[in-house]
C-alpha cells in the first residue's frame, strides 16, 4: 500500500495540531477526514469562533464533522463511512475505545514529551517548571489508559535556559509534524516495532496536570531558580501570576509575570520584600536571591517591559501581598 491509498482520519483542535496536519496534506497523505471540536466563544468579545485546525480543514475542502459527544450514534455512522485504515490524533481529547478501535491499524497519538514522562494535559509547560534541559515528541498507540500507550517513535529537542513555554511549544509542532509523517510511512513500510512504556520507566514518573489559574500563583519563598523556571514555564500562556500593590491605584492588583531574569545573591532582606527605582526596574527578595521582572502585564491592560509600566503606575513595597505574612 503506497500513501495515496491508506486513508488517514485526522482528529485535532488547536493551531499546535495544524502543523502535523499540514505536513500530511502537502506529503500528498490521504486525509479522508478531519475531526475537531465545536466552535466555541473565544477572546474578549467571545465570539464563536472555528478551532485552528477546522480553519486549515476548510481551505483544503477536506471532510469535516465537530461532534459534541464522541459517542453519539450518528457520529459514530459518519466515522465509520470513512473507513479509515488508520486515525491520527493530536491535541484533541481522550477517545472512548469504540472510537479509537475502529481502523485496521489503529489510532496513534502525537504527544508532546518524551513518554513515558510528562503524561498529562500539560507537558510542555511542566517540563520547562521543572527545569528540564530536554524534552520532545512522542507517538504512541491509543490504549485504554490515557498517554501509556505502546510508544512508536520519539523525537528529542534541547531546552535552553531561556526558552519559554512559547518557544518549546513552536519547537515541538514543528518537529511533531516531522514525526507524524515518519510514523505514517515506517506503519506503512510495516517498519514499527512498538515498545511498551514499561520498559522505558526509569526512577520517578513526572506527571503534567492540567493548569488552573490556583497552581499558576508564583510563591515567592521558593528559590531563585525553582521560581524563575516556574514563570518561563508557564511564558506566554496562562502565565505566571502575583497580588502586587499598585499606589497608583490603592490596592493589591494580581499581576501577571511573563518575562524575568535571576540574581542568585546573599542578602538580609525579607522574602518578598519589593526593590524598585521607579523607573526602570523591578525586582524581588527571595531567600537565595532576586528575581528581576523584566514584563508585566495589569488585569485589562497591554503586556508592558517594565520600564513602561512604571512610567504610568507606582509598585510600592508590600511584603504582605507577596507572600500573606506578616512584617
Amino acid at each position: 500500500m503506497n500513501k495515496r491509498d491508506l486513508r488517514i482520519v485526522y482528529m485535532g483542535t488547536p493551531e499546535f495540531a495544524v502543523t502535523s496536519l499540514k505536513r500530511l496534506v502537502e506529503g500528498g497523505y490521504n486525509v479522508v477526514g478531519v475531526i475537531t471540536a465545536p466552535d466555541r466563544p473565544a477572546g474578549r468579545g467571545q465570539k464563536v469562533r472555528p478551532s485552528a485546525v477546522k480553519e486549515y480543514a476548510v481551505s483544503q475542502n477536506l471532510p469535516l464533522l465537530q461532534p459534541v459527544k464522541l459517542q453519539d450514534p450518528d457520529f459514530l455512522t459518519q466515522l465509520k463511512s470513512w473507513n479509515a485504515d488508520l486515525q491520527i490524533v493530536v491535541a484533541f481529547r481522550m477517545l472512548p475505545e469504540v472510537v479509537w478501535d475502529m481502523p485496521r491499524l489503529g489510532t496513534f497519538n502525537l504527544h508532546a514529551s518524551l513518554l513515558p514522562q510528562y503524561r498529562g494535559a500539560a507537558p510542555i509547560h511542566w517540563a520547562v517548571i521543572n527545569g528540564e534541559i530536554e524534552t520532545g515528541v512522542t507517538t504512541f498507540f491509543l490504549d485504554h489508559k490515557i498517554d501509556t500507550g505502546k510508544i512508536i517513535l520519539q523525537k528529542k529537542v534541547a531546552i535552553k535556559e531561556a526558552d519559554n513555554v512559547g518557544v518549546i511549544h513552536d519547537k515541538l509542532m514543528e518537529l511533531g509534524g516531522e514525526l507524524v509523517v515518519e510514523t505514517v510511512d515506517a506503519l506503512l513500510n510495516n517498519n514499527i516495532q512498538p515498545i511498551p512504556q514499561e520498559k522505558l520507566i526509569e526512577g520517578e514518573l513526572k506527571n503534567a496536570p492540567k493548569l488552573f489559574r490556583e497552581n499558576c500563583k508564583i510563591d515567592w519563598t521558593q528559590s531563585v531558580e525553582t521560581i524563575y523556571n516556574f514563570i518561563r514555564g508557564l511564558s506566554p500562556y496562562p502565565s505566571a501570576w502575583s497580588p502586587m500593590f499598585v499606589a497608583s491605584e490603592n490596592k493589591a492588583i494580581d499581576v501577571k509575570v511573563f518575562a524575568s531574569e535571576k540574581i542568585i545573591q546573599k542578602h538580609n532582606l525579607d522574602t518578598g520584600t519589593i526593590q524598585t527605582d521607579g523607573k526602570e526596574y523591578i525586582q524581588v527578595a527571595v531567600r537565595d536571591g532576586f528575581i528581576v521582572i523584566k514584563e508585566l502585564q495589569l488585569p485589562g491592560k497591554k503586556r508592558l517591559k517594565v520600564d513602561e509600566l512604571l512610567r504610568g503606575y507606582e509598585i510600592t513595597n508590600d511584603f504582605y501581598m507577596l507572600t500573606n505574612k506578616k512584617k
